[in-house]
């Protein structure tokens, strides 16, 4: 319960994950029916980038600040819905603030959606209740995240996403992360999750990718963005996502998105992008 967002907010890994987030919210919304999406590490909803959490570790520069400059038209299409919901957060214009996965989901949700967002940080917690307090349409729990997937899931609606956003402060966090995808599958097999792991001079990426792997579900898919060489010590390099029951055609949308963000965010010749199935569509 150490961990704290705010000192990463807007990093490279933010920005990955969220444009990914905001693409499955898109495919989501495709048909009418509602759907659910849960958080099970949901943080505080939005960040000061000028705040003294972010201001110690200025990550966010390195990030969202490398979007400043829009990226081709074909591109910028596909990762609308991310910049609007930055705008509207900043209608001055350019990054003060910028959404977490519980903001993102709030404003890009419809009336009819529905929001779980969980978070075990008893000061993070209090303040994501009081940001979305007035919203009917989302609940605010501060449990354990596996039992929030477990207790969770399915979910009435039958549709939706589940976000596993671990920190990876513990030795066993990537096995922990697997018992959740695992035993969310097993409660709602149709459902979409989105898995984060860093890259980093460990065995955190090559742990989660096989294990996934093994678990057999269909459109399993692999995204990863590497934006420096990973060394032991050196922190995070890059990051990873783990997509199961992949919606159709966003293997596509990402990968031209995680080239493009590998161009823009990578440090030297650094820049690598990964989009692969892991288990391929039937």
């Amino acid at each position: 319960m150490n961990y704290r967002h705010a000192y990463h907010a807007g990093n490279h890994a933010d920005v990955m994950k969220h444009i990914a987030l905001t693409r499955v919210i898109a495919h989501l919304k495709r048909k009418p029916k509602p759907f659910r999406i849960i958080d099970a590490h949901a943080g505080i909803g939005a960040y000061d980038l000028h705040g003294i959490e972010a201001g110690k570790t200025g990550e966010w520069d390195g990030g969202i600040g490398k979007l400043i400059k829009p990226f081709a038209p074909g591109i910028e299409a596909l990762i609308a819905p991310y910049r609007e919901v930055i705008a509207a957060l900043n209608p001055a214009g350019g990054f003060t603030f910028y959404p977490g996965s519980p903001e993102l989901a709030a404003r890009l949700t419809r009336p009819e959606d529905r929001l779980l967002l969980n978070e075990l940080h008893p000061d993070d917690h209090a303040r994501l209740l009081a940001r979305y307090r007035g919203d009917s349409r989302i609940k605010v729990t501060q449990i354990d995240a596996l039992a929030c997937v477990k207790s969770s899931l399915p979910p009435p609606e039958r549709r939706g996403l589940v976000l596993i956003d671990p920190p990876y402060e513990s030795k066993d966090e990537a096995q922990r992360s697997m018992t959740m995808l695992q035993e969310g599958l097993r409660r709602f097999a149709s459902g979409i999750f989105m898995l984060w792991y860093p890259l980093k001079a460990d065995e955190t990426a090559r742990t989660i990718r096989e294990s996934a792997q093994a678990l057999g579900c269909r459109a399993t898919l692999q995204v990863e963005l590497r934006i420096r060489e990973a060394f032991s010590g050196g922190g995070l390099a890059g990051s990873g996502l783990v997509i199961a029951n992949t919606p159709w055609q966003l293997d596509t949308e990402l990968d031209v998105i995680t080239s493009a963000l590998a161009q823009r965010l990578g440090l030297g010749d650094w820049g690598q992008a990964t989009v692969r199935w892991l288990v391929p569509p039937a």
